[in-house]
């Protein structure tokens, strides 16, 4: 009898555990403005807590970007974000824009790490000043005008952090009868086609649209980091190398190496419990192919890449789930 007690009570534990860890959850999901990937990723994510927990929802709500959704898991405000690697590290570090070290940060999972940093170059300008690699940039002093992602964006971050690594600085460009305009992305594609800048640096998926117009508009080359620069910066902003493959552009006929950004789910260690963040990977997990369709840009998304990163730490619940499925070794 006391055996058949212990069972029966054993049985009923886990059945309420099971049913309480299924309960619909009601998420808010920190993104950046209306529309664009972090929206789609948005739909994707909804799509998936569904598919695993019927009748849950999670909501996108409209942010700054990954640098405020970091305040925004701070202050409670959201359950999950989506913060870029780097921004990541920085918050970690407690660097600029931040004030403080934010080591309650945990990731759920890892959505891509295909954004590189592209340096597009007129051809003429190019030819004109020896200029066949990044680092030339530092050797030619060219009087270089070249267009970088708005400040404050963490694309214009990472690129200051290029420059530095070869000794550059805004002054030195301006210095030698450059300049550096700042704009967004849709703005940069239109400043070199009108040829009212000479090159653009922004972090940008493979095969963009944009960067393929300005091929066709006028001739261009694509510029290749050396590796002390690719080591130095990932170091730093906790990124990594990549390689543009040959043939991406018509105007690349060769692989491209540079560095490249990456966007993670994110959540506050203290404010999300280890079976909510295990349910969340697992939904992930599971469900991988429905986030994947929501652009083809995420084509490349699996489990085994969900779980894997290096800006910062798993929480402890998607990393149990994670290690269940062999997807990363237990320790890690």
């Amino acid at each position: 009898m006391r055996k058949l007690l212990a069972l029966f009570v054993s049985a009923f534990v886990a059945a309420a555990s099971s049913a309480a860890s299924a309960q619909p959850y009601q998420l808010a999901l920190g993104g950046a403005s209306p529309g664009g990937l972090w929206t789609l990723l948005g739909v994707g994510i909804d799509r998936a807590v569904k598919a695993s927990f019927p009748g849950s929802t999670v909501t996108y709500q409209t942010s700054g970007g990954g640098f405020a959704n970091v305040l925004l898991l701070e202050q409670r405000r959201v359950q999950i974000a989506l913060v870029h690697n780097a921004e990541l590290r920085l918050a970690i570090n407690g660097e600029e824009p931040f004030r403080q070290r934010f080591e309650n940060l945990a990731v759920i999972g890892t959505l891509y790490n295909w954004a590189p940093m592209q340096f597009l170059l007129a051809r003429d300008f190019a030819e004109r000043h020896n200029i066949r690699s990044f680092e030339d940039i530092a050797a030619r002093r060219p009087p270089l005008r070249v267009a970088l992602n708005r400040r404050g964006n963490i694309a214009e971050m990472v690129a200051e952090r290029m420059f530095r690594a070869i000794g550059v600085s805004s002054e030195n460009i301006r210095q030698w009868g450059g300049t550096v305009v700042l704009a967004a992305s849709e703005e940069q594609s239109d400043l070199m086609r009108d040829r009212r800048v000479d090159g653009l640096l922004n972090s940008l998926f493979v095969g963009q649209r944009s960067l393929i117009e300005v091929g066709q508009a006028l001739p261009v080359v694509m510029l290749p980091v050396g590796q002390p620069v690719i080591e130095r910066v990932a170091q730093e902003m906790g990124i990594e190398a990549y390689e543009i493959p040959a043939g991406s552009y018509p105007f690349q006929t060769e692989a491209v190496r540079t560095l490249t950004l990456g966007v993670m789910l994110m959540a506050n260690r203290n404010a999300m419990s280890d079976q909510d963040a295990y349910n969340l990977a697992r939904a992930l997990t599971e469900n991988v192919a429905v986030v994947r369709d929501v652009h083809p840009a995420m084509r490349a998304l699996t489990p085994e890449f969900l779980a894997q990163q290096g800006a910062g730490t798993f929480h402890p619940g998607a990393r149990r789930f994670y290690q269940e499925r062999n997807l990363i070794r237990t320790g890690s």
